[in-house]
């Protein structure tokens, strides 16, 4: 068969279907209490439809399949007001519209038992850390969802606003997570034929190794119940139990049953789990920051004049478009390192936010000056590495013989001192 006749038969396969399994009222029903203040975004078997939408009455599900909508797909985060959301939306104005996320945990492979694997694993590991309560549901293809609900995260973790926190701390805590599981992933997928051979490391993602999908801004995921285009199968709930004997037929969307994908999770249940992933994620996740550590290093406490200031300490202070939290982590250890007073240095951090095209979250600020108090002071990176050029800075040749912005600074300083 040719590949547009092959695509023909699938595209006509799935319309035939959308009617009859989305004409069940309790199909319509668990999709739309689930996509309750939520973004939605039908999809018309190759593209999507109009963003932002949402639902107002349960009977839009149908009233939107006459219209050929093929699946439903709703966002991990919870807004006040979804229909006010926009493209280009600065961050601010998506913060004062979000009230809350939820972790949506995709796991994705091209083999429907690694993902699998993957999923029991990481349901071990969340309830290590005390996640009893956690949905999970097929994905419609080879891989799993599985969701931490809103209510199970604290309102403030760090001094910070949980909610603001979208999606830097989603991204983190899918990253611990991929951390912790890792070597027992290797071990349990080397033990099945298909690799036919045995998988040394965490490098093969790509062939063998399933993904764990990183979020980002108004990430869509497909709806519990939601059909998927190329396979024709329901996107099911499943206990955790029911994943290892999970085969694609129980996915048929001739024979299932309504199951709730929304926990009824405790509140506060996931904070461990969010304070060992930042935690981790602080100590490990920046090897620039334990390469620039010294044990021994003593705060300047020289007094401070803008007009010694390295040069390209200056050119970041003037505001950047790209690269800001690379420039945030070079202000905050300069700042720290010259032995700038606490509630100087951060006068100057949230000045110099206002002045870039798009000001990082106050959220995230808070976050980077919370975890940089907590620890030793760090030198800013070397002129010679890869940060300056993330921001768009290129240092000075005098810079570079110095190596250092700190070490620019103190030189100049002994210099000053010697003149007068």
């Amino acid at each position: 068969m040719e590949p547009n006749q092959e695509k023909s038969v699938k595209e006509e396969r799935i319309k035939n279907i959308t009617h009859l399994y989305y004409s069940n009222p309790e199909i319509q029903k668990a999709i739309f209490e689930f996509s309750k203040n939520r973004e939605i975004c039908p999809r018309y078997f190759e593209g999507f439809g109009k963003r932002p939408d949402s639902f107002q009455y349960q009977g839009d599900v149908f009233e939107l399949v006459k219209k050929g909508a093929t699946s439903f797909h709703c966002s991990e985060e919870l807004w006040s007001d979804a229909l006010k959301l926009s493209t280009g939306m600065k961050e601010k104005e998506q913060d004062d519209l979000r009230i809350g996320w939820d972790l949506l945990i995709d796991i994705d492979s091209k083999y429907i038992d690694y993902s699998k694997i993957t999923a029991q694993l990481i349901i071990k590991i969340l309830r290590f850390h005390g996640v009893k309560n956690l949905g999970i549901k097929f994905s419609g293809s080879k891989g799993f969802h599985i969701i931490i609900p809103w209510n199970a995260f604290p309102s403030r973790a760090n001094e910070i606003k949980t909610s603001s926190m979208f999606p830097e701390w989603p991204r983190i805590i899918v990253q611990y997570l991929n951390e912790q599981i890792k070597e027992q992933l290797i071990e349990k997928i080397s033990e099945f034929e298909r690799p036919n051979k045995y998988i040394k490391d965490f490098s093969v993602s790509e062939q063998v190794i399933p993904d764990l999908i990183l979020v980002s801004s108004r990430h869509l995921f497909r709806t519990p119940y939601s059909l998927h285009e190329k396979t024709a199968l329901a996107s099911i709930v499943l206990s955790p139990e029911e994943i290892e004997n999970f085969q694609l037929i129980d996915a048929s969307p001739l024979k299932i049953k309504i199951k709730n994908f929304m926990p009824d999770a405790r509140e506060n249940e996931a904070r461990e789990l969010l304070i060992q992933s930042l935690d981790w994620h602080r100590e490990n996740f920046s090897a620039e920051e334990k390469r620039n550590t010294n044990l021994d290093f003593k705060p300047l406490n020289i007094k401070i004049s803008d007009d010694i200031f390295p040069p390209s300490i200056k050119k970041i202070l003037l505001g950047v478009q790209d690269g800001k939290k690379r420039a945030l982590f070079v202000l905050i250890n300069f700042f720290r390192s010259i032995g700038m007073e606490k509630e100087e240095l951060e006068k100057r951090i949230y000045d110099w936010n206002k002045k870039n095209e798009e000001p990082l979250r106050e959220g995230y600020i808070k976050a980077q000056l919370f975890w940089s108090y907590k620890n030793k002071i760090v030198l800013p990176p070397n002129y010679d590495k890869d940060y300056y050029k993330g921001i768009g800075i290129i240092p000075t040749e005098e810079e570079l013989r110095y190596k250092n912005p700190v070490s620019y600074m103190a030189k100049k300083y002994s210099s000053d001192i010697r003149k007068n």
